[in-house]
């Protein structure tokens, strides 16, 4: 029997990388698109690439979503059995300042994978689409979401990934394939990249405790999330695509938190307190430290969003039926996770 060959794009980031840590457990050649660039952005899957030239089975490739051949071609080369579509641009504010961008990669990207699986005749490739919780956007009187919900994104990220989303299915009916997508809701981890808010707020208060001097800038300081843990969710990805038939699912915890409870938290992990004071946009936050307050949180408007999205919970029973979803992560394990590891990070930086 055939190993089962594994082909990621978005290798880099969060998810790619814990992805193929799983899928290098359960013995899969695992390879990887990155985009050729003047500088390297592997650090987080440096610590399991070997050198080629060694016996290894794990495999990086040049690609970009944006051009049809190289898609072509490397599906073409490497045959694999399954492939998890993670490559994306995901960051929801620069889908505003960059949206044609965002729809090519984030939305024709899918395409062009599921195109090249069709005109390569490849039936029998396994393929998964990171899709989002940026589908929804609007509550219309329900306070959670799951695979029935109707669809109504608020940025240029959550309309790629609409499409995304919709031309999965489009290629499942149509021709086949056994395409699912995966309604992922917010998941964090040490390796979320730093310009996201939970990692930003780690990164920041993990330097305070050290020292730093810097005022933290953020946005909605209310807007409620449904957080999970990466390593939980991508644990998901790949059981989606072992199921009998390809289907779509709703990952989440079912329980949804504010920016500012997130702060609160990660604040308690480093026996901080934290102070609130003033409302909207004048809300500050202040460390109380020997019998003295800092200013150390402000609010600045930019970090806005044109269209806000102040509610997002998922309901993810189907998940939890039929994937046996079981998240080993709770909230406040998650936020520990992520204040631990960069403040390791932090002390290195120092030293």
């Amino acid at each position: 029997m055939r190993r089962k060959v594994a082909l990621i794009t978005g290798i880099t980031g969060q998810d790619g990388s814990y992805l193929a840590e799983l899928l290098l457990k359960k013995n899969y050649k695992v390879h990887g698109v990155i985009r050729k660039s003047s500088s390297f952005n592997t650090s987080r899957i440096d610590h399991i690439y070997v050198d080629p030239h060694n016996k290894t089975n794990f495999f990086l490739h040049y690609g970009d979503l944006t051009d049809s051949n190289s898609v072509y071609n490397i599906i073409n080369k490497i045959r694999p059995t399954e492939v998890y579509n993670l490559g994306a641009q995901s960051h929801v504010g620069v889908s505003f300042e960059n949206p044609e961008f965002t729809a090519e990669v984030s939305g024709i990207g899918t395409l062009r994978i599921l195109e090249a699986i069709r005109f390569l005749n490849m039936k029998k490739i396994k393929f998964y689409q990171a899709s989002t919780s940026e589908l929804f956007g609007e509550t219309y009187g329900k306070n959670i979401f799951n695979e029935i919900s109707k669809f109504h994104p608020k940025s240029p990220y959550g309309v790629a990934k609409l499409y995304s989303y919709w031309i999965t299915s489009v290629y499942r009916e149509s021709y086949g394939l056994f395409a699912s997508n995966g309604i992922l809701f917010n998941h964090e981890s040490p390796r979320r990249g730093e310009t996201f808010v939970t990692r930003k707020i780690t990164r920041f208060l993990t330097k305070k405790k050290l020292g730093s001097k810097e005022i933290l800038y953020l946005g909605n300081l209310n807007a409620k999330r449904d957080w999970g843990h990466a390593k939980d969710y991508v644990e998901m990805q790949w059981r989606i695509l072992q199921q009998k038939k390809p289907d779509d699912f709703v990952i989440a915890t079912g329980k949804a938190f504010s920016v500012k409870q997130f702060i609160d938290i990660a604040s308690k992990v480093l026996n901080f307190k934290i102070e609130w004071k003033g409302k909207g946009l004048k809300e500050q936050g202040y460390l109380i430290h020997n019998n003295k307050k800092e200013l150390i949180i402000k609010i600045d408007k930019k970090y806005f969003r044109p269209n806000e999205v102040d509610y997002l919970k998922g309901d993810a029973s189907k998940a939890f039926k039929q994937l046996n979803f079981k998240p080993k992560y709770s909230f406040k394990k998650l936020v520990e996770d992520m204040v631990e590891s960069d403040l390791i990070l932090a002390e290195k930086e120092i030293h």
